[in-house]
């Protein structure tokens, strides 16, 4: 089987690991966690050089292993606290509110349409509900969007990007701006009324550093990856690439057809990375201690730069094993229903830029921009 193999373009040569196609050795994998540690899941891609480590410390960062990068026996009811805030129940009692977020966004995305002839649909209905529903499903205060968007993204690119050292020192900057009003966000929440996630996880016993450190990669990914799921979904669908038409993603039916066959082609989330534990072997290769491995979810430009690739089994498109995604359930649920909105609120509409940047770091991608217009060619 095609279990591994490593990198080797220009890009990429910065990013030696070995890459796991096959379905089912991605599978093994995920779910051998006592060979293959998730311990290099969150390590930044390209090492920090020092400038951007000084602006880190300064601020105190410090990111120990809580929930996705934990390898130890603390991991299980760590993550059965915050699973605790993605149970299917609590999932869906919130669609009415994704529904109502949606709904606005859609019709403000149509206000801009009518006002100036175009709209991008990233802004306008991907970016926001997302957070909205991330933070009030955990119980915090809805606030600092815009702040919290720009970090999460240049978070993403500081972890999982190549960015030179310049770059590093911009981005590290943000990140210590997002830790230190993190920081405060947790001191707060364990003061506040009622149930939150914090407060829960420190009454489970956690530390202030090791729930900043599930906060700060929690928030990214509770809503970023899913902003960035829509962004894909809206462009494969107006693009024409998607199996159905624009009008067929006003149905439910139509719109979770559309949702799932990005997710299993071109998820925002393709790849993920795990490291050998010690020697041992995937199929009939032998992986060394030590040995970097990068598991191909769904299609990408790191490691099939052709583009979307073929349907990969929809059961790892999150992950599989004690460390899936907590949020899989929600995050499908919240772009399945933004399309919806989205394509009853704006019929008819065409893409304005058939090639627009696109958000290409390791683990994460999506194209920045959506631009769409009604206009007649």
């Amino acid at each position: 089987m095609e279990s591994a193999h490593r990198i080797e373009d220009s890009s990429q040569a910065r990013c030696p690991y070995l890459v796991v196609r096959d379905t089912d050795a991605v599978r093994e994998v995920l779910h051998r966690p006592a060979d293959f540690s998730p311990g290099n899941a969150l390590v930044a891609v390209t090492p920090l050089e020092g400038p951007a480590l000084r602006a880190l410390q300064r601020v105190g960062f410090a990111l120990p292993p809580v929930l996705a990068s934990n390898d130890t026996d603390t991991h299980a009811g760590i993550r059965k606290v915050v699973a605790g805030f993605f149970t299917p129940a609590t999932v869906a009692a919130m669609e009415p509110r994704i529904r109502e977020l949606a709904r606005e966004a859609a019709r403000n995305a149509a206000d801009q349409l009518r006002f100036s002839g175009h709209v991008d649909l990233v802004q306008t209905v991907a970016a926001f509900p997302p957070a909205v529903v991330m933070l009030e499903l955990l119980g915090l205060p809805v606030r600092d969007l815009a702040e919290l968007k720009r970090w999460g993204i240049d978070s993403m690119e500081l972890f999982w990007g190549w960015p030179d050292e310049d770059r590093q020192l911009e981005l590290a900057h943000s990140a210590a701006d997002f830790y230190v009003w993190l920081r405060k966000l947790v001191g707060a929440s364990l003061k506040a009324p009622g149930r939150n996630l914090f407060k829960s996880l420190a009454e489970h016993g956690l530390s202030t550093p090791e729930m900043c450190s599930l906060g700060y990669f929690l928030l990214i990914a509770g809503q970023e990856t899913t902003t960035q799921l829509i962004s894909t979904t809206l462009f494969r669908l107006l693009e024409g690439s998607a199996p159905a038409g624009w009008s067929d993603a006003v149905s439910e039916a139509g719109s979770r057809s559309v949702v799932r066959h990005v997710l299993t082609t071109e998820s925002s989330v393709p790849t993920w990375r795990r490291v050998a534990a010690h020697d041992t072997n995937l199929g009939d290769a032998l992986i060394p201690a030590g040995a970097e491995l990068l598991l191909e979810l769904s299609g990408n430009q790191v490691t099939t730069p052709a583009g979307p690739g073929q349907p990969t089994a929809y059961g790892l498109v999150f992950g599989s094993g004690i460390h899936r995604c907590l949020g899989a359930k929600l995050a499908e649920l919240e772009a399945a229903v933004t399309l919806q909105e989205t394509a009853a609120a704006l019929p008819g509409i065409r893409l304005r830029e058939h090639q627009p940047e696109w958000i290409r770091l390791l683990s994460f991608q999506a194209p920045r921009t959506v631009t769409v217009t009604d206009r007649p060619r």
